[in-house]
């Protein structure tokens, strides 16, 4: 694609910078250097729920990519947990971002499966308090390398035309208390299991639900991958489970929300 063929697209993103149609403008730049599915323009600060900011889903897929995504699955997403490090603005693959076992790991498994998706690649624009992701996603193939380079070189744009139109987008997460009486996500892993699991073994659970092996949970607490399958196969005992998937279930309805359906 030649700057000729991105100097329309690119005028009108511009030129729609803080108005209703500015992302989708910034979306028709993108999609004119490189085809894809879906965008969907993710808000995030800390832990927080994530904002919604934009998207282009079909209705009848709405539904799995943002409204189950928020409902609590979110706290899985190797996208939000990059977020929430954060990690440095540019252009990421999702896999790149993921632990060693995402994609054997329920979070895969039990949500992100029912998307369907080929590849998801993500912008990351550090908008001071918040970081805003913009993520664009191919059902059909991986972006190829000559096409990830190709997206990559515009991340100066993407990054300046997002830190204008979402100037203030700190203010939007204010105040988190009163949204639908929803409880704190922030601390939906260290009140997971009180009272029944150790501190130690809800720090399994994390690890564990994130997609890390028990090579890298037990690196990561300094024991080793045996003692790692013990513990697990406490909690498992301890909550009357016999799987990773019971597992995922029970801790997305510690989040007093329903869950990702199929």
């Amino acid at each position: 694609m030649t700057g000729q063929a991105l100097f329309d697209p690119l005028a009108a993103a511009i030129s729609a910078i803080g108005t209703a149609d500015g992302p989708a403008r910034l979306a028709a730049v993108l999609r004119a250097a490189v085809p894809y599915s879906y965008t969907v323009v993710f808000g995030y600060r800390g832990t927080a729920r994530p904002l919604d900011l934009y998207d282009d889903f079909p209705a009848d897929r709405r539904k799995v990519f943002v409204t189950d995504y928020q409902d609590g699955p979110y706290l899985l997403d190797p996208l939000f947990l990059a977020a929430s490090r954060p990690v440095p603005t540019g252009l990421y693959r999702l896999r790149d971002l993921a632990p060693d076992r995402f994609y054997q790991g329920e979070y895969f498994r039990s949500y992100y499966v029912q998307t369907g998706l080929a590849e998801e690649i993500a912008f990351f624009i550090d908008c001071g308090d918040s970081v805003v992701v913009l993520s664009l996603m191919r059902a059909d193939r991986p972006f190829s390398p000559r096409e990830f380079r190709a997206l990559q070189a515009l991340c100066p744009l993407v990054e300046a035309i997002a830190r204008q139109h979402w100037a203030d987008l700190d203010r939007s997460f204010t105040p988190l208390p009163a949204q639908d009486n929803r409880q704190d996500f922030a601390h939906a892993f260290h009140s997971f299991g009180v009272g029944v699991l150790t501190r130690r073994e809800r720090q399994i659970v994390e690890f564990t639900l994130k997609g890390h092996s028990a090579v890298a949970v037990g690196a990561m607490l300094g024991i080793s991958p045996g003692t790692v399958r013990i513990h697990r196969r406490n909690i498992y005992a301890k909550l009357r489970i016999g799987s990773q998937g019971e597992l995922f279930s029970l801790f997305i309805g510690a989040t007093g929300r329903p869950g990702p359906t199929g």
